[in-house]
């Protein structure tokens, strides 16, 4: 296995020198730690077509090792398959399953979308916590999935059509355009913004880090703003808003949210899912409420992750 060291050596200097910058050295360290290895695969049942004993009862029928998740109790952490290996199988291709982080599953679970809620995802492909919120919602209601890109948009709707998410609706456009065209009218609003995906980090895939720059960062913060903007304005007054990204670094993070803070009028409530490894957001010079949101650190079983749940006043 590759070494801490060697993980300082290989990833990006800039990236370092923010991690020592922002964290102090055990946690880098920890950080670090959980890029070196490949993370296991991770999924969740899709309550919609099926049901996590029934899932269970096939994997142990096919020699399938598996741990469950205390914080989730439709994901399983795969210890003796890999992704394609998982994809192969009927279960996979019929849509029962759905290939999935555990930290991509924590934004869903935080906002908590309910039966007949309508619930917009601003940046939605390619569909992995809109297909969730629909199962949290048992199918009903409605979810407005939002997509920019158009390739991306055709997976969204290949997803949603697999599994079997006939509550969704997909749409096509700009994420900053839709708090206009949709002013205070969702119950929740799920921001799973575009970031630079610090969190996914792995040593062995030079492909994961070498894109990063800080320059991507800066230019990433503007327009993490502007989609925070329109996803506040889509909002109804009371309803509460997941801002989440797959990265590490405060200025996508913490800065975002304290621009908001100076915005808009809304608060940051506690996420109450107990998790392991993890730090609470980034207060010192920031708003005070900041530190109820969530960092989740890199491991073996899931990647880098941050999470705030809002409301809007």
């Amino acid at each position: 296995m590759e070494s801490v060291a060697k993980a300082k050596s290989k990833l990006p200097l800039d990236f370092i020198t923010e991690l020592n910058n922002t964290f102090n050295p055990r946690i880098v360290d920890k950080i670090l730690s959980g890029m070196l290895e490949k993370r296991y695969t991770t999924l969740r049942v899709n309550s919609i077509k099926y049901n996590i004993e029934e899932l269970k009862k096939y994997f142990d029928n096919i020699g399938i090792k598996y741990e469950t998740v205390p914080w989730y109790d439709d994901a399983l952490i795969i210890l003796n398959s890999n992704e394609s290996q998982i994809q192969s199988l009927e279960i996979y291709k019929n849509g029962f399953i759905y290939m999935q982080s555990l930290s991509s599953m924590l934004p869903p679970l935080v906002l908590e979308p309910k039966e007949n809620e309508k619930v917009l995802d601003l940046t939605a492909a390619p569909g992995s916590k809109t297909t969730q919120m629909a199962s949290l919602m048992n199918n009903k209601g409605c979810i407005l999935a939002n997509e920019l890109d158009k390739i991306r948009c055709d997976k969204l709707r290949f997803n949603i059509k697999m599994q079997g998410a006939t509550i969704c609706e997909v749409q096509n456009g700009r994420g900053e355009e839709i708090g206009e065209k949709y002013p205070n009218e969702f119950d929740k609003v799920l921001l799973d913004t575009t970031c630079s995906g610090e969190g996914r980090f792995i040593l062995q895939d030079e492909k994961s880090y070498k894109a990063w720059s800080t320059k991507e960062v800066e230019d990433l913060t503007k327009t993490q703003k502007d989609l925070f903007a329109s996803a506040y304005k889509a909002l109804k007054p009371g309803g509460e808003m997941v801002y989440s990204t797959c990265t590490l670094n405060k200025f996508e993070n913490e800065e975002v949210l304290n621009w908001a803070f100076n915005q808009f009028n809304m608060e940051i409530v506690k996420i109450e899912i107990e998790l392991k490894n993890t730090l609470k957001g980034i207060a010192k010079g920031y708003n005070n409420e900041l530190k109820n949101a969530i960092r989740v650190l890199p491991t073996k079983e899931q990647e880098g992750f941050f999470v705030a749940k809002l409301i809007k006043k």
